[in-house]
């Protein structure tokens, strides 16, 4: 396994157990070819896309994230993003379409 690999499937098991404390099922996702459905299952509803790299493509891992979420019809895309010199899952970076930010406020009563 290439060191770029590597480094992607242990920031996929970091935020995959991070996940499983709140969706018991969330776990990496099999690989799935060009109908990709994210990188982590088990959460009903939602598309994982997880990237650990030191250059950010924003735009283009959105896009990723929002085709996931098309094939999977899922209601919502999440790009986590490594977050250089952070550890924690927690302290990574979310990043959501400002479309998919409105729909999460609404549906939690704001």
């Amino acid at each position: 396994m290439s060191k770029s690999k590597a480094k992607g499937t242990a920031f996929e098991r970091l935020i995959a157990d991070h996940l499983a404390q709140y969706w018991p099922f969330a776990d990496r996702a099999p690989l799935t070819g060009n109908k990709d459905r994210g990188d982590i299952s088990g959460t009903p509803g939602i598309v994982w896309e997880l990237k650990n790299a030191k250059t950010l493509r924003l735009s283009e891992w959105l896009d990723e994230a929002e085709t996931e979420r098309d094939n999977a019809s899922a209601e919502v895309g999440v790009l986590v993003v490594k977050r250089r010199g952070y550890a924690r899952p927690g302290d990574q970076y979310a990043v959501v379409s400002l479309a998919d930010m409105i729909f999460l406020l609404r549906e939690a009563g704001y």
